[in-house]
């Protein structure tokens, strides 16, 4: 088949689009598929590199990493004499209209996959809640409404466009992950040396966040509900893996509360190494509510880690309550819980060890082949 691909997102290396569209991209080519990729450059030139058309692009201030294109017809031409068979459309906004107008030339059929849950980002262009969700619905079911097959990631998404209106065809077909990197195990002796260089000791538990730091993600409740664990258990770390526009409040929340000190702000770490930073880890916390699927969550699990997360649609096939972690809707159970993994150091190696079982259920090859019916039937 031929298959293109269209996305805001291709460049940024810690963004859940990317890694899907990327992951997807291998997949097919290893089927044999002939895959081309339309997206954006990272400035106002356009160039190719192999398969891959990057347009001229410039930034687009309303949330951060978003860039606007400065339409070059010279690409779209080119696409259209390849005649896709089928468009992937893996963004709503501006590479949506690219997909649209290939499609309307070619007679190419669109799949497209929701990424993003955007009432929980509405607060960074909209005056309320309430106008982001009306604003939210029906801009989605608008966009999507003359699309062949829309691919949910999680069951959770599913129904969020039909509590939408939308009448598509709807897939669900959970993003594939590359697992490679997080079953290598880091040995005991160099999980000591890189704690240390941290300034962990080995009798400290460390949580652990991994991934943008964005307000959506509600990493100050876990600040907060952290600096009231550490009141009756002193050996207690939150190391923050990652960075972006929330990282200031962040810090500066810690100080104010008195636990800077018990805090650690790696940064940004390479996409290579992040399986050393899980692994230095004991439990993954999170209080996100705006994941599609959460793929730190499988990235967790695949470094043998138990869960604390705060109670969402998109872990239901993820966290297994008592097995593998456990799920929290206030303060209270999320200090219930984390006394109860603290106290179980044993409980904590088994929900290590069925934490990785659930990671493998999220293969890539899976992923693959899911996508790959779907562009099947919708051809057909």
């Amino acid at each position: 088949m031929k298959i293109l691909i269209t996305t805001d997102l291709f460049t940024i290396e810690t963004n859940g689009v990317v890694t899907s569209v990327k992951n997807l991209l291998k997949e097919l080519k290893q089927k044999g598929h002939e895959v081309k990729v339309l997206t954006f450059s990272e400035n106002i030139h356009s160039h190719q590199d192999g398969d891959e058309y990057y347009i001229r692009s410039i930034p687009f201030a309303v949330y951060p990493d978003i860039r606007m294109p400065v339409a070059l017809r010279k690409y779209i031409r080119e696409l259209v004499r390849w005649k896709p068979d089928v468009i992937h459309s893996q963004c709503e906004f501006f590479s949506f209209r690219y997909a649209r107008l290939i499609a309307k030339k070619t007679g190419a059929p669109i799949v497209h996959t929701y990424h993003t849950l955007y009432e929980q980002y509405s607060k960074y262009v909209l005056p309320s809640q309430r106008l982001g969700n009306s604003v939210a619905k029906n801009f989605s079911r608008i966009r999507l409404r003359k699309v062949q097959n829309v691919v949910a990631p999680t069951h959770k998404v599913e129904e969020t466009l039909r509590g939408y209106g939308l009448k598509n065809d709807i897939s669900v077909v959970p993003s594939g992950i590359k697992l490679e990197q997080h079953k290598i195990r880091i040995s005991k002796e160099e999980r000591q040396k890189k704690r240390r260089e941290l300034g962990i000791s080995d009798d400290q538990i460390v949580l652990i966040n991994l991934g943008r730091l964005g307000n959506e993600k509600n990493l100050c409740e876990l600040v907060d509900y952290f600096s009231q664990a550490v009141k009756t258990r002193d050996n207690l770390v939150f190391m923050i893996v990652g960075d972006g526009p929330a990282k200031e409040g962040l810090e500066k929340q810690a100080k104010e509360l008195g636990i800077s000190d018990k805090v650690i702000f790696t940064g940004m770490v390479k996409p290579s190494q992040v399986q050393l930073y899980y692994q230095m880890g004991d439990i993954f916390v999170s209080a996100s509510t705006s994941e599609t699927q959460g793929l730190t969550y499988v990235e967790a699990c695949a470094n043998c880690l138990p869960l604390l997360c705060r109670r969402d649609q998109c872990l239901e096939e993820v966290l297994v309550p008592g097995e593998n972690g456990y799920a929290y809707e206030n303060q209270e159970e999320f200090l219930q819980h984390l006394d109860t993994m603290i106290k179980n150091p044993q409980w904590r190696v088994s929900a290590g060890n069925k934490s990785e079982q659930v990671a493998d259920t999220f293969s890539t090859t899976a992923f693959g082949d899911a996508i790959e019916k779907i562009y099947k039937n919708v051809i057909r």
